[in-house]
């Protein structure tokens, strides 16, 4: 019973596979000539501890985030909605990336926003890195004319709390730039 219904099931994958588009890309495959923009990620001492990079895939953006010197732990990570880092708290970047209008959280059933990136995990060295793909994300608006922002909070996403994930204060910050 169990062959048969999986030899059914791997059927039925290969004639929904023979109906797709041949010439549609899967969202997240790299696009050729894709434009990348960086955000040098600085703590409110001004000290540089890594960078985000988002990058054109297609179907939205990947962005991948690298860092060192920050406290060892698992960190919200979120793109912000507006292009500036003020000291102390980085406020001025505004709430989380949210042109569509969801909630906050990949477990949230009416979420995510569009700059819900997965926790950051920091090891006793004080390094880490973490990438995701955000699907329907465009560099146009990313790159809109108040810009947006890269933050690393103090404490863990919830995944699901609205409007951030109970993630804590900002502990590092950088606007995304073209490159």
């Amino acid at each position: 019973m169990i062959r048969l219904t999986m030899a059914a099931g791997l059927g039925a994958c290969a004639l929904a596979l023979g109906a797709c588009n041949e010439d549609r890309l899967e969202t997240g495959a790299p696009v050729a000539g894709g434009a990348t923009a960086v955000a040098a990620l600085r703590t409110s001492a001004g000290a540089e501890v890594g960078r985000a990079t988002a990058t054109e895939v297609s179907g939205g953006l990947r962005v991948t985030v690298d860092v060192r010197d920050l406290p060892a732990g698992t960190h919200g990570a979120h793109i912000h909605t507006t292009g500036r880092c003020d000291a102390p708290g980085f406020e001025t970047a505004g709430g989380h990336w949210n042109p569509t209008n969801m909630k906050h959280g990949s477990m949230n059933p009416q979420g995510p926003h569009q700059g819900d990136i997965p926790n950051l995990i920091i090891d006793s060295g004080g390094r880490g890195t973490v990438a995701a793909t955000v699907p329907g994300a465009t560099m146009a608006g990313l790159l809109d004319t108040d810009g947006a922002a890269f933050v690393i909070h103090a404490g863990q996403d919830d995944l699901k709390t609205d409007p951030s994930g109970n993630s804590g204060g900002r502990i590092a910050c950088g606007v995304f730039q073209a490159s």
